[in-house]
């Protein structure tokens, strides 16, 4: 399974970072976590290109994970790819609808599958998939994901507080790819910062691969190793930031 970060930013742009977006491809199918601004750019510039995604799963419907939807779903449509699978927490349906209502002409041009995620497990692009929801300002939902066909499983906490049971979700999985917004000096609800995040992961009880940092608002720049040594004083995995363009292959954790 190969892991691309597309967007590793926030609803606040930094001119360095996308919105959020995480590619997953496995020999089975091609998986769009997330759609934020800047996310279409950055698939164009993949080998798979957004003609080659066969669904796309959102957290949740905040801007900065859906803003650039509709125009993936223009795009898709000029460049003959009419067939797209859109799953998400409950409400995305409707919330598609109402995207494409906004914009007349777009109404009737792709062959949409759209999926509320309701039931515990679900199937969708060659993964099989888990959801927990966790703790932000509107629904939002993190997914444990691993090819159908079998391997290693990720884990993306969708925009959450940190909390052991998060952590406990993801046991086992090779990659854990966890909000991390706000250094510590920041007060802030709805997302962890360094200390609070190497909190959860020494209290769950999970054996995790590589943790990587995602969601980083303009206040972490230039900050990440001292967030990186706050963080070890609670947790010693391997710990690292996501970054725009990295393409990692997961293995076994």
């Amino acid at each position: 399974m190969r892991l691309t970060f597309l967007g590793t930013g926030s609803a606040m742009p930094t001119g360095r970072r996308a919105q959020s977006g995480t590619l997953l491809e496995t020999d089975g199918g091609t998986l769009l976590v997330d759609c934020g601004s800047g996310v279409l750019d950055a698939l164009a510039r993949t080998d798979t290109g957004y003609e080659g995604v066969d669904a796309v799963l959102l957290t949740h419907h905040h801007l900065d994970h859906v803003s650039d939807l509709d125009v993936l779903m223009k795009a898709r449509w000029l460049a003959g790819e009419t067939d797209l699978t859109i799953a998400g927490p409950p409400g995305t349906a409707d919330l598609v609808a109402d995207l494409l209502s906004v914009h007349g002409y777009m109404q009737d041009r792709l062959d949409l599958r759209l999926v509320d995620v309701e039931a515990s497990t679900f199937s969708l692009a060659g993964f099989d998939g888990e959801w927990l929801e966790t703790r932000h300002s509107m629904q939002c939902f993190a997914y444990r994901l691993a090819p159908s066909a079998g391997g290693p499983a990720v884990a993306l906490s969708g925009d959450s507080e940190a909390f052991p049971e998060l952590v406990e979700f993801a046991d086992g999985a090779a990659v854990l790819v966890h909000d991390c917004s706000f250094p510590d000096d920041v007060d802030v609800s709805n997302h962890p910062t360094p200390t609070s995040l190497g909190r959860a992961l020494a209290e769950a009880a999970a054996d995790l691969g590589r943790v990587y940092l995602n969601h980083l608002y303009p206040h972490t720049e230039g900050r990440h190793e001292e967030m990186l040594a706050s963080l070890a004083e609670q947790y010693d995995g391997d710990v690292r930031f996501a970054e725009d363009g990295l393409s990692i292959t997961v293995d076994e954790a």
